[in-house]
């Protein structure tokens, strides 16, 4: 086979691959409709136009329609670089810097190229103005599209496999076509084993170019093995994902890399943020923005401007990502709240066993005793002296007296946790009522309790809420602490506040996360059988019922302090706005 043979269907296959390229670049637009894809069909589109052109042109122009088809393929190819340049500058608008001098250069080469007497046909003797002519349109081509192949290589460096093999090979095609052109312009004419090289680049470039533009799938398929791992190692961790946080960390950054995102958000059904891999707020919405529903609420995924174009399928592999995250975020509430129950049920069924076991053991003493007290006076209350049934009448009052503190206390758990305990804020002395309170409480030990409070103090306060809680927190202090115990009380505009505050050793460390629950004593108190643990659970639940609180604090060096705090006049079931 003759070499002008083999140049005649190298020409045929540089057109139908060009042609194929403008083709599918026309397609993608027609899919499409946005700005990257028009500038890809019209970049294309031109280069599938001059290769066409060649093979229905004759090499030489005699007719005046072949001189004009002659002349505006060669305004076509100088379009070109210039097309290559804005699909690039679609991606990244800082570009847009260059886009005037571009544009006046690629203007000023077409009025050039019309302005031109002839054009010497092959084999022809060039005039010097023609090879200047000539050697300005490789320049022009040459410095638009290195500036549009570099361009695409550097933003590629970031993105992920696909998009960046895609990018490199547009840049790759770009650098051969430019090459090709280079080549045709010096190669002479008779030198057909050099043409046949400069068709070589131009078919390898045509082909580079598809690569770039659509590649086949089993091409995309090796591309995007390194994030098909990611993806798999992340629906792994996904299946024994047991929180919300667990399954962010195990998705987001291989979403991130899939493609080539700024920042991915995880937000609940709510619009609140989960999780998000890189900082950031969430972004508004934009053409880079993609907002994916998901079950239970959704993902936002920053993308950079590349990825719509050249990631597409990833996109679509990001939302089946995407909703194997909301399966598998159901599936972690679900867990959570199972957990969340079973605890709750468990803390449930420890405390009706407390309860039972305390309710027991705290009313068997009583019981016992007053049954005993009544038995020795029914039975032998004829033959005891007065001074015997004094002693046993003090007992029997005491430990009846302990039986109804204790029910008291019994009856208060029921109605807070029923809701039914009414407040209504009176207005009380404050001074006074702690006078009594601790008469009542301290039981001969009045001189341990410094009561620091103005004699004019008054609070508007439930008077049943402000008697239930001091009397525990003195009653508190006096048996688990050491004297002195100070009183102190303060209102401002919007509380009322008192604080109950003991010298002794402070509540232990271990204790403190329990102080507050319902039927917990400290060792200590456990070992020496005091209280039934419900006082301070009672009192913080009467002061919360009220709207305000029950707080502890450690006192340095050692002690303990708890405060009451009372929004002035307010309260759970007041119905008031006062």
């Amino acid at each position: 086979m003759s070499a002008e043979t083999v140049n005649n269907i190298l020409s045929y296959v540089i057109a139908v691959a060009f042609g194929l390229l403008g083709f599918v670049s026309f397609w993608h637009w027609r899919r499409r409709r946005d700005a990257p894809t028009l500038w890809a069909a019209l970049c294309f589109g031109t280069l599938g136009t001059v290769a066409l052109a060649g093979q229905v042109l004759p090499d030489t122009a005699t007719s005046d329609f072949e001189i004009v088809a002659q002349r505006v393929t060669v305004v076509v190819l100088v379009l070109f670089p210039y097309l290559l340049f804005k699909f690039t500058a679609a991606f990244d608008p800082s570009s847009r810097r260059l886009g005037w001098p571009a544009a006046a250069v690629t203007a000023g080469l077409i009025a050039w190229t019309i302005a031109l007497r002839d054009f010497p046909q092959t084999g022809e003797h060039r005039s010097l103005g023609f090879s200047i002519y000539l050697y300005t349109l490789v320049l022009q081509f040459g410095a638009l599209a290195m500036i549009a192949a570099y361009r695409l290589w550097r933003a590629g460096r970031d993105q992920p496999s696909v998009a960046r093999n895609r990018m490199r090979m547009l840049s790759l095609a770009a650098a051969a076509l430019t090459a090709t052109i280079s080549f045709a312009v010096v190669a002479p004419a008779d030198d057909e084993g050099l043409q046949i090289a400069v068709s070589g680049l131009a078919i390898a470039s045509a082909l580079a170019f598809l690569l770039g533009l659509s590649p086949p799938g089993v091409v995309r398929l090796i591309w995007r093995r390194p994030e098909q791992e990611r993806v798999r190692a992340a629906i792994s961790g996904l299946m024994v994902a047991s929180t919300p946080q667990e399954v962010a960390a195990n998705v987001l950054s291989p979403m991130t890399r899939l493609v080539g995102a700024r920042a991915v958000f995880l937000l609940d059904g709510d619009g609140k943020m989960i999780a998000s891999h890189r900082e950031g707020s969430v972004p508004p919405a934009g053409p880079d923005v993609l907002r994916l529903d998901i079950p239970g609420g959704s993902l936002i995924v920053w993308a950079g401007p590349y990825a719509p174009f050249f990631g597409s399928d990833e996109i679509e592999l990001l939302r089946s990502l995407g909703a194997l995250t909301g399966l598998a975020l159901d599936r972690t509430r679900l867990y959570v709240r199972e957990r969340e129950q079973r605890i709750a049920l468990e803390r449930a069924d420890e405390m009706k066993t407390n309860f039972i076991a305390l309710a027991a053991h705290e009313l068997r003493t009583p019981v016992t005793s007053v049954h005993g007290v009544v038995r020795t006076l029914d039975r032998l209350g004829d033959q005891l002296s007065d001074a015997d049934k004094e002693e046993l009448e003090d007992a029997l009052r005491s430990q009846t007296e302990r039986m109804r503190g204790l029910v008291d206390q019994l009856l208060d758990l029921s109605r807070l946790e029923a809701d039914t305990v009414p407040i209504q804020p009176t207005r009380i002395p404050v001074r006074a009522e702690v006078e009594d309170l601790v008469a009542a409480s301290a039981s001969g030990r009045e001189d341990e309790v410094e009561i620091e409070i103005p004699d004019d103090l008054e609070a508007l306060i439930d008077k049943t809420v402000f008697e239930r809680v001091v009397s525990n927190l003195l009653t508190n202090a006096l048996r688990h602490g050491s004297s002195p115990v100070v009183v102190t009380a303060a209102q401002s505009d919007n509380h009322f506040r008192l604080i109950v505050e003991d010298s002794g050793d402070g509540v232990p460390p271990q204790f403190i996360k329990d102080l507050f629950e319902r039927f917990s004593r400290s060792d200590e108190a456990r070992a020496r059988g005091l209280g039934s643990g419900l006082g301070l659970a009672i009192a913080r639940s009467y002061a919360r019922a009220h709207g305000g609180d029950l707080v502890h604090e450690h006192v340095q060096p050692h002690g303990a302090r708890f405060e009451l705090i009372v929004p002035v006049g307010r309260g759970r079931n007041d119905g008031s706005d006062n």
